[in-house]
């Protein structure tokens, strides 16, 4: 049952836009050093032209500045594209598949990655540029890979199978998985390295993957908001769908890209965090109704809120150990999606 009417879609978008604000600035204050939220939107605000020379940061010391501008807020704008690029391939791969449990590792996407920084990190070849590490080009590599054969396999008569497709996914999830085990056995010194990754993080990142991702990732998730009324038509049938104008292999084609580009790309940097593409869309799907026109871009900032706040537990439950974070929203998410899934049975 949606909560909201047609008319008042903007107006819903509006309101989760400045959640998300007011969020990221609180995550940004929340930490062992005492911060307040004013103090960050002020150092925000004082990093961005014309405004700045209003804004009076002579109160924040060099310390409290640095650690807001250098270390909290990259991180939570980096949680934030992170979340937001997981929820909108997961709603995009459910539409596309027809599969309420698909979500953007359904093809193949985290055990490519997965075995991409395993490669990288047994290997022992290291290096950062840009602030990218050779296990985070190792991982992009190996997601990239996996879904490219899914994808072949997947194919049909140049058609792609939705049902293959999937099962493509399973089988070439499984074997890259197989893999990935089977070189941790040998290589035991770096087993815990590789089970970290494995779990997520955010930490240490700063600003350059943030820089690089940004464009990459609101662009993506622009065409997908584009392709909105396509993904609409497909849910009614392939050929229901070409009836009404839709050049339907095409469609899945890009859907299918584009969705796999969005979950490469974060997975690369954070490693594997689970449930994010897999719940939001859930959620977002019970309150605000199936047309992704308002279900993308909702996606997009419940993801993203989401995110940033199971990182900011992840880091201060029990500071000063870090917690990586898919612990978190696999332990989050679990119970509350089951809560959903009752709620909305009760309903029906």
């Amino acid at each position: 049952m949606k909560l909201y009417h047609k008319e008042s879609k903007f107006r819903v978008l509006i309101s989760l836009l400045m959640l998300l604000i007011i969020i990221v600035a609180m995550a940004s204050a929340i930490g062992s050093a005492n911060i307040k939220v004013l103090d960050v939107y002020r150092v925000i605000l004082s990093k961005m032209p014309i405004i700045n020379k209003y804004i009076n940061v002579e109160n924040i010391t060099d310390a409290q500045f640095a650690i807001i501008w250098n270390v909290r807020l990259p991180r939570v704008i980096l949680g934030m594209m992170v979340g937001a690029s997981l929820s909108v391939a997961g709603v995009s791969f459910q539409g596309l598949l027809k599969n309420p449990m698909a979500d953007p590792y359904i093809l193949g996407v985290s055990s490519g990655a997965a075995l991409g920084a395993t490669i990288a990190i047994i290997s022992k070849f290291e290096y950062v540029k840009y602030g990218f590490s050779s296990i985070t080009l190792a991982a992009f590599i190996g997601a990239i890979v996996a879904v490219f054969i899914v994808y072949n396999i997947g194919k049909i008569n140049n058609k792609l199978s939705t049902n293959t497709l999937l099962l493509a996914g399973v089988a070439v999830g499984q074997f890259f998985t197989a893999i990935m085990s089977f070189l941790m056995v040998f290589n035991s010194n770096d087993m815990s390295r590789i089970i970290y990754w494995t779990m997520g993080s955010l930490s240490g990142k700063g600003w350059n993957p943030v820089k690089t991702l940004s464009i990459p990732i609101l662009l993506t998730i622009v065409v997908l908001i584009y392709y909105s009324k396509e993904l609409n038509i497909l849910l009614t049938g392939d050929e229901t769908a070409k009836s009404m104008g839709v050049n339907v292999e095409r469609t899945k084609q890009i859907i299918l890209v584009l969705g796999t580009l969005l979950t490469s790309l974060v997975v690369s940097v954070s490693g594997i965090i689970g449930f994010v593409g897999l719940i939001i869309p859930h959620i977002t799907r019970i309150i605000f109704g199936p047309d992704h026109r308002i279900l993308i871009p909702s996606s997009a900032m419940v993801g993203a809120i989401f995110m940033i706040v199971t990182d900011t537990i992840s880091r201060t439950l029990i500071s000063p150990v870090e917690i990586p974070v898919g612990i978190i929203t696999a332990m989050f998410g679990g119970p509350f999606f089951i809560y959903l899934l009752r709620s909305k049975k009760k309903m029906m």
